[in-house]
């Protein structure tokens, strides 16, 4: 065997071994995710609301008491907190919902936070301390069939509950949970979110 000839060989091992490095680890991948049905693990903190439900905007008025449109969620993602009274609790949870808003950065203003209230608050109240705050009352004819549209959270109260900016309703978190998940889960929305 000639020089020549060992050379190429070495060569030709060289590019086997460099080309087994890229290709090893994109084979096993593939046979991982068809075959195996692994799938990469999703922490989500909240609670998947699956199939996503179109909320039926009826029954709502806006502070000014004029009907709230039918394209209320559009635009932008929205948390509601629905609140059967309004009392400091409530006060306590659209606080924390205003820190997580500002904690988006840059993406705060694609956020708004919704009070949603069957009619024991004062919308003065609110409106007046939170002029980024939506208060939307359920007073109407159909107050409570927009309301029902909210299923109960994991501990069986109202929780708070993501709405995306096509008015779908997707994903719910206990008012107890942790403020920390919902601003993950909220942070990882809008980095791979191109709407709202």
């Amino acid at each position: 065997m000639s020089a020549g000839q060992a050379q190429k060989r070495s060569g030709r091992r060289h590019v086997l071994v460099v080309g087994s490095i890229f290709l090893v680890p994109l084979a096993a991948a593939i046979l991982l995710y068809y075959s195996a049905g692994w799938r990469p693990a999703v922490n989500a903190h909240g609670l998947l609301i699956d199939p996503p439900r179109t909320l039926a905007v009826s029954g709502v008025v806006l502070t000014d008491g004029r009907p709230a449109p039918a394209g209320l969620f559009a635009g932008k993602w929205s948390l509601v907190l629905p609140a059967t009274v309004c009392d400091e609790r409530t006060r306590a949870l659209l606080d924390e919902l205003a820190r997580i808003r500002v904690a988006l950065g840059k993406d705060e203003s694609r956020v708004r936070r919704v009070l949603l209230h069957a009619g024991a608050c004062s919308n003065v109240e609110f409106q007046s301390r939170d002029a980024d705050l939506l208060v939307l009352a359920a007073t109407a004819p159909g107050g409570t069939d927009f309301l029902a549209q909210f299923p109960p959270a994991v501990d069986g109260a109202p929780g708070i509950y993501v709405v995306d900016p096509h008015g779908n309703l997707m994903m719910s978190y206990p008012a107890s949970g942790s403020a920390r998940g919902l601003l993950k889960d909220m942070e990882r929305l809008l980095r791979l979110s191109n709407i709202g």
